[in-house]
Order: C-alpha cells, then structure tokens, then sequence
C-alpha cells in the first residue's frame, strides 16, 4: 500500500545574508493549481521584493517545477527543489522572498542562501504520513457498542467520537484493502443487522 511524506499547512523561516533578506515559505498543495493559488498570494505579499523565487513536488504523476525568478539559472530555483527532495517530502511548495540587501552574494553565496532559507522552513514544519485510507461508518445498538469499538481498534481503526440517539453511530478511517475482514466481524457482530458503508479510498493523513 503506497503511503509518502508531506507537511501540514505552512511553515515560514528567515535567513539573512550581507543584508539580503529570504523570506522562505513552505506550504502543502497536493494540486498544481493549490502550488500557483500560496505563490500568488506570497507575490501579491511581496510586491516589493527583487524575485519570488520558488519549487515545487507534486506525488500524482511525479511532477516537480521551479523558478529562479530573475536569478542567474541554477542558483535559486533548482536548491529550493534539491531542498525538497532532501527532505524527503512532495505535495510541497516552497517559496523563497529575496529582499535585496544592495550587496551581490555570487552564484555561490546565492545558492547556499536559498539552500539555507528552504531547508529552514522545511525543518520547522510538521511532517505527516499520508496513506490511502476508507471512511467506514455503521449504526449498532447501544448493547454492542463498546465490542464493536474494541474490533475497529483491534484492527487499526482509527475512531471519531461516536454519535449517541436512538442507536450509536460509529465513524473511523483504517488502511484501504484491510476493511474486508472489519466489515465481516462486524456483520457477525450484530447477527446480519448492521453493515458498516466503506468510502471510496482517498488518502489523508494516517
């Protein structure tokens, strides 16, 4: 079952370097339309700033871009996307603000500093597995209750607070393919009354 790395919402960290300012954002976007809506709103931020400067990793097709924003090539665009792969991370962008200090850096400096800003806002944010996982719910009565939350755990459920009226509805997320014998316990459980509705698979946090 193909699970992968991602971060959650956005992280920011500042690097300075001979009073050049990079400003760098990290942000998830599992969408090429999700990576251009943060760089838009990061340019519409930083109107004054000399380059936005950014790279991005989507998991659906592998697809990976970056831009050096006015930079000589291969000095902004193309560390912020090493950065992401060294961080082992995709349904990521990472944008990088360069505030112009008035003092040139080099290819070199230019290069370490665009490393340093990136890896920064990778590092501080919150890294989370996805994983491919159903959305399954079923209705019990209330004298099967706790058996039947004591077989979702058993079988790596993870549950959401139960709904309590005339019957208790239960509501979890486990793996995707390893629903079959749950639903099947379940079944017997309840003599054949209640079936528990399994979502379409979808990956989320896990």
């Amino acid at each position: 079952m193909a699970e992968y790395r991602t971060i959650s919402g956005t992280s920011t960290f500042e690097y300075e370097e001979k009073r050049s300012r990079f400003i760098a954002c990290a942000s998830f976007a599992d969408t090429e339309e999700k990576a251009l809506a943060v760089l838009s709103r990061i340019r519409a931020e930083n109107r004054t700033a000399r380059h936005n400067v950014y790279a991005y990793v989507l998991r659906q097709g592998g697809r990976s871009r970056y831009s050096d924003d006015g930079e000589p090539a291969k000095t902004a665009g193309t560390p912020v996307l090493e950065a992401i792969g060294h961080a082992g991370v995709s349904d990521v962008i990472v944008v990088v603000t360069r505030y112009f200090g008035g003092i040139l850096l080099g290819t070199g400096g230019l290069v370490r500093a665009y490393t340093a800003a990136a890896s920064g806002a990778l590092a501080r944010a919150e890294l989370v597995t996805m994983r491919e996982v159903v959305n399954c719910q079923v209705r019990l009565p209330y004298a099967l209750f706790e058996q039947a939350q004591r077989l979702i755990l058993a079988a790596g459920g993870k549950c959401e607070q139960p709904e309590f009226d005339d019957a208790v509805t239960l509501r979890w997320k486990m793996p995707a393919g390893t629903e079959g014998d749950l639903c099947g316990a379940l079944g017997e459980l309840s003599r054949g009354t209640a079936q528990p509705r399994v979502s379409a698979p979808e990956y989320a946090p896990f």
